[in-house]
């Protein structure tokens, strides 16, 4: 269980507060973001708090010799074999969605009051429903993501520069890459191998998909209209335009499992200044840049697509709930709520004349209320604020703490 690993200081501070206390900690997140790792942080903290090599019980079921532990009764035998002394013990389960009714075995262990229990999963329709069910107010939920911006700098041991940008736009943040070289016949292969990996292990095998050749093709959809407004009708018409006959309700439950396997995420339509949700068109975002840019190619005609992408995920990973914003005819690329806050945040490549700057700013100009509004762009030269809006540049943003 020894590795080496760069500590990532933003969850180990959500997990904090709840070590060696009476909840299920659940680390979800799409695969290859990091959670193994940190659970072995989690374990040097662990030590660090008291806790000897005899009460740590790890489980990792990506590994061999943990395949015998096939369903909640396994599990229960495993543990209860590995510690029988009166001290409380910590249990650490990886990939714990490959256990057979795992939960019954959560309820259990927690029920004892004499564990202290982590677990991780790459499913969040399973782990949700599931702890939901049978652990309700009994389990927090951390979600972990693909490295920020400084995490990636970090990481790869480089400073803030607009080659260490485009190479953040075109890679993304897989904590693995810090092990390649950075260029896109390497990373780009090894993105494919984890999108197949997601999609057969998470998708395919789960939910016990038929059409894998319509799902690999809805991902590249998703992959093309990253930030585009989207619905069933719509990629439904498409295919039928491709001489594919998939009715719009098969395309939604494939969008679904799509996000409960964190490969992406769907972002709903808000009316600002109400409280309306439409309920057709969405957008999709990406978890990670690099696999969208590995699933259909990266383009430098696409970079406003691949900057809002990165700008929603560091905006999510700074805990905000995302809406996008509806305001008459216009549309502001992201609302933002965190603790009764808000935020607004438009997206842009560049701004090079007063009308693309009037359009810009004034999506936010049209919202009548204080709470700070942000566009940001790859522009070099930036004013600063212009009416009350803060101008910032896309590696100022993605290195600031909202």
């Amino acid at each position: 269980m020894i590795k080496e690993y760069i500590k990532r200081p933003l969850y180990l501070n959500r997990v904090r507060p709840f070590m060696n206390k009476d909840v299920i900690k659940a680390l979800v997140g799409q695969r290859r973001v990091g959670k193994s790792y940190l659970l072995f942080q989690i374990i040097e903290e662990l030590a660090a708090l008291g806790f000897s090599k005899e009460r740590i019980i790890y489980i990792n079921k990506e590994l061999h010799e943990f395949e015998a532990i096939k369903d909640y009764k396994d599990l229960l035998k495993h543990v209860k074999k590995a510690w029988k002394g009166k001290k409380k013990a910590a249990v650490l389960i990886d990939e714990i969605q490959d256990i057979s009714e795992f939960e019954k075995a959560l309820r259990d262990l927690q029920a004892q009051g004499r564990y202290d229990i982590y677990c991780t999963g790459s499913n969040a329709d399973l782990l949700s429903g599931e702890l939901a069910t049978y652990l309700s107010g009994r389990y927090v939920e951390i979600e972990v993501c693909s490295l920020s911006y400084p995490e990636f700098l970090l990481f790869h041991k480089l400073a803030d520069s607009d080659e260490s940008l485009l190479s953040y736009i075109k890679y993304g943040g897989l904590p693995y890459l810090v092990n390649l070289d950075l260029n896109e016949a390497v990373v780009y292969d090894y993105l494919k191998g984890i999108n197949n990996t997601i999609l057969f292990k998470d998708v395919v095998r789960r939910y016990s998909i038929r059409n894998i050749a319509f799902l690999e093709r809805l991902v590249e959809y998703t992959a093309d209209n990253v930030g585009s407004l989207v619905s069933a009708k719509k990629i439904s018409d498409f295919l039928k335009s491709q001489k594919t006959n998939i009715s719009p309700n098969v395309v939604l439950n494939y969008l679904s499992c799509i996000v409960n396997a964190f490969l992406i995420y769907k972002v709903r339509r808000s009316e600002i200044g109400g409280k309306r949700i439409f309920e057709i068109s969405e957008k999709y975002y990406f978890q990670d840049c690099g696999l969208r840019n590995a699933i259909w190619g990266y383009r430098p005609s696409d970079i406003n697509k691949v900057l809002e992408n990165m700008v929603y995920m560091h905006l999510r990973v700074m805990g905000y709930a995302i809406t996008v914003g509806k305001i008459g005819a216009k549309e502001v690329d992201f609302v933002c709520e965190k603790r009764g806050e808000r935020l607004y945040v438009q997206v842009a490549y560049i701004i090079p004349d007063k009308r693309a700057r009037e359009r810009e700013f004034g999506n936010l100009l049209a919202i009548k209320d204080n709470y700070p509004k942000i566009v940001t762009s790859m522009d070099r030269f930036i004013a600063g604020t212009e009416k009350g809006i803060q101008h910032m540049h896309i590696a100022d943003f993605l290195k600031t703490s909202f």
